[in-house]
């Protein structure tokens, strides 16, 4: 068994792979819109391993763009072995930690459906730190939205509220594991370039001309049908426990609904209780649980 660093010879190896195996591993990255466009560099270093056929036989590779060097935290896009052997998984980490040097630590999720891996990260002195699951609604049909005096949602104006939408998110955030390090006006910019994005989709909620509150709904696609996946939703601090969180929530349900969409996803932090509950009054059912592991570097 050795490893290398990917090349473009191997690129289209490399992307047969990840969707082969992504069944198994946390997929976030993995969809075939991600993988298109997929080009190992500095802000995606991957390594595969090559057994004597020569083929892929592993592989690992850490997203290190600019929001996650900020936050000292890097993330797997992949880390797979088709072998469950511990020594694989060491072989692929010690090579990706080469392009860690500015962070702190690497973060993995994996679904807690697979034991093996989880008892293989553990073996590598990974560390677990938090669950995560992911909820569906199915039927979705239009739900009443009730504000009181002063408030209103509106749409998300492109070119216009790139910051507002930041701000807000931002705030909301801010103590969320995962999520507190800040996103970029240039951030929101992006996220409404890609093909994911629906217009219209992306709501957020005034009092008295203020923003205090946004949603996104965006195209997915999920046990493969389309859905809706409503992310992220979040409360500037001082309006949170108030009932805005089911507005917003009920308007992109609503929007979903618009737009001939039949069953909604969503993601919330196993931390989280005042969010899965309303998830869960709203009609959301748990369909997967993942767990997020991390490697501490320092």
């Amino acid at each position: 068994m050795t490893i290398e660093f990917l090349s473009n010879t191997r690129l289209n190896d490399f992307i047969a792979y990840c969707k082969k195996y992504r069944a198994e591993v946390d997929d976030s990255f993995l969809y075939d819109e991600d993988l298109a466009s997929f080009k190992p560099d500095e802000e995606n270093p991957t390594y595969v391993l090559i057994n004597e056929q020569g083929t892929i036989s592993g592989a690992a590779s850490l997203l290190m763009e600019e929001y996650y060097r900020r936050s000292k935290r890097g993330r797997f896009r992949i880390f797979h072995s088709e072998q469950p052997d511990a020594e694989n998984y060491r072989l692929l980490l010690n090579a990706i930690i080469g392009h860690a040097d500015e962070l702190d630590e690497l973060s993995l999720f994996i679904p807690t459906i697979n034991t093996e891996l989880i008892n293989i990260m553990e073996k590598l002195q990974f560390n677990k730190w938090r669950y995560s699951f992911l909820l569906v609604k199915k039927n979705v049909n239009p739900v009443p939205v009730i504000l009181p005096e002063g408030f209103e949602i509106k749409a998300f104006r492109p070119g216009i509220d790139e910051a507002v939408w930041a701000e807000v998110r931002n705030a909301g955030f801010a103590k969320l594991l995962g999520s507190e390090t800040p996103v970029t006006p240039d951030m929101v910019t992006k996220m409404i370039s890609e093909s994911d994005y629906l217009e219209n989709g992306m709501l957020i909620l005034y009092h008295n001309g203020k923003a205090v509150g946004i949603v996104r709904g965006a195209d997915d696609e999920y046990e493969n049908a389309s859905i809706m996946n409503i992310g992220p939703l979040a409360i500037i601090p001082e309006y949170q426990g108030k009932g805005f969180g089911r507005a917003l929530l009920r308007s992109s349900l609503n929007f979903a609904c618009e737009k001939g969409y039949s069953s909604t996803i969503l993601c919330v932090n196993g931390e989280n209780e005042r969010a899965k509950t309303l998830y869960t009054h709203e009609g959301f059912k748990q369909v997967e649980s993942v767990v997020c592991y991390t490697y501490s570097l320092k």
